[in-house]
């Protein structure tokens, strides 16, 4: 095995490059290198490393043992290389081209994606938003393997490495269908628990915002289906007498779109905000912190709703 005080780190782009295409010319054509020259360089580091590396296939090549035990841990090395090069490089949104990563509730996101794309679109074309689902059970470890750079959504306090910024207070409605017996009428709460209760969790979990407060109250709610996608939401309100407290915000889309009912919710949920999070690492990162400005720049613009 080679030293590594001896070993010219710059071959280390070419092996990378091969291991992802599986292929010498079109690694040369990722690099923006002759054929020739990738070859030479893999010479290079087959004689330094004592192994073929890659064994020559019908339509391209295929890693040994020692490359594939190789091929991650290079890759995480270019990847943090990489990453620490672009947090100390200027960030102009104008030109940068640059995939963002963000892990998002289904909240944040119907609320959030919208405007943010718009103001991506309109200040930084080169740039680009992938976002995943993201929600308490999942986030720490998105934020941590670095599958996500942030995250917004209603988490829980997370641990000293990651900073978190609150973002929008939240207020609750309750919707239902026209014609429903809680559309019109005191919104008490004996009436407003005597109907089974939709809740929207994408992880299948059966405890909501709301449960806490109701006990407390003495008027548990009883739970009539648990649902994965707000998508499903308006169909089964409107074809059955479930109901359903979620974010004004949320409840008003859904109303007026598909013409549900609003009413208030006649319990007090405090202190519910969505939040942005994000590892300590990336806070020198300008353009990480250019897109923060611009999440917080949304925020603000949508402001609080009426009743929050």
């Amino acid at each position: 095995m080679a030293d590594l005080a001896n070993l010219d780190l710059n071959l280390l782009r070419v092996f990378d490059a091969i291991a992802r295409e599986r292929h010498v010319t079109r690694a040369a054509r990722l690099l923006n290198l002759s054929q020739p020259a990738v070859s030479n360089a893999l010479a290079r580091l087959r004689t330094a490393l004592g192994d073929e590396l890659f064994l020559r296939r019908p339509g391209g090549v295929e890693p040994t043992e020692l490359a594939l035990s190789l091929i991650e841990p290079v890759a995480e090395v270019l990847d943090r290389l990489r990453a620490t090069l672009a947090a100390h490089a200027p960030f102009d949104p104008t030109s940068a081209e640059r995939i963002f990563s963000l892990a998002l509730s289904e909240y944040a996101e119907t609320v959030l994606a919208p405007p943010l794309l718009s103001r991506l679109v309109k200040e930084a074309p080169g740039c680009m938003l992938a976002v995943r689902h993201a929600d308490r059970t999942n986030v720490q470890e998105l934020l941590a393997s670095n599958q996500s750079e942030m995250a917004v959504g209603m988490f829980d306090e997370p641990p000293s490495l990651y900073t978190r910024v609150r973002l929008l207070p939240e207020a609750f409605l309750t919707i239902l269908r026209p014609g429903h017996p809680l559309a019109e009428g005191e919104m008490t709460l004996e009436r407003f628990t005597a109907y089974p209760h939709l809740l929207h969790s994408a992880n299948g979990s059966r405890d909501g915002a709301l449960d806490v407060p109701l006990q407390q109250a003495g008027f548990p709610r009883r739970l009539g289906a648990v649902v994965a996608h707000l998508s499903a939401v308006p169909g089964i309100l409107m074809g059955t007498d479930m109901i359903m407290t979620i974010s004004a915000r949320l409840a008003m889309q859904l109303a007026e779109a598909h013409g549900l009912v609003v009413r208030p919710c006649p319990v007090e949920m405090r202190h519910l905000r969505l939040s942005l999070v994000f590892h300590r690492r990336f806070e020198a990162d300008q353009g990480h912190a250019w897109l923060r400005r611009t999440l917080l720049a949304v925020a603000r613009d949508i402001g609080p709703h009426p009743q929050a």
